[in-house]
């Protein structure tokens, strides 16, 4: 399986327990919503795999889960850090407009007048809006080395060009 055919949801955290149980760190909206998405895939050794997950609870305020023939605390301690992506044919189809994170990343994005920002290296989640974190071009004339802008569509955001790998915005190259 390429990587690209893959979309990561989350990762593994600390082992919890003797009997194999992991933590899970989701990068979904609703965190328990990465158990919506399977079969999961993770990464060992920079080869993916699949994983069958026998049990999940939340607990506390996180979520922990217990995959089929990982049967102690040894075994579980392989699978930490290890991520959680699923196949991007099993996720759903997003209406016009919405995007996931991961098509944003390394899109060019250049405001109205033609000035290139930099790439998408990164996205974050405040509590009003999603940020593009990106990373200026090393000869960037107002000597920036990253950039935030607000994920703002008709304000910020004019165009997401996904043929052409580009987003077009309303922005300030100075600010």
């Amino acid at each position: 399986m390429k990587s690209s055919d893959l979309v990561v949801l989350g990762k593994f955290g600390a082992v919890y327990g003797i009997n194999g149980w992991l933590k899970v760190n989701s990068y979904t909206d609703v965190p328990e919503g990465i158990y919506d998405y399977t079969p999961w895939q993770i990464q060992l050794q920079g080869n993916w795999r699949q994983v069958q997950i026998s049990s999940w609870k939340r607990h506390g305020n996180g979520l922990i889960v217990k995959l089929v023939d990982v049967g102690d605390r040894d075994q579980a301690q392989v699978l930490v850090n290890a991520e959680i992506a699923v196949e991007r044919a099993s996720l759903p189809e997003l209406e016009q407009g919405d995007y996931y994170w991961r098509d944003l990343m390394g899109m060019a994005v250049v405001n109205l007048e033609g000035y290139h920002l930099g790439e998408v290296v990164d996205m974050m989640e405040t509590g009003s809006n999603d940020v593009l974190v990106l990373k200026a071009n090393k000869t960037d004339a107002f000597g920036k080395k990253e950039r935030l802008l607000p994920f703002l569509t008709d304000s910020v955001i004019k165009e997401v060009n996904r043929a052409e790998r580009r987003i077009s915005v309303d922005w300030d190259p100075d600010f």
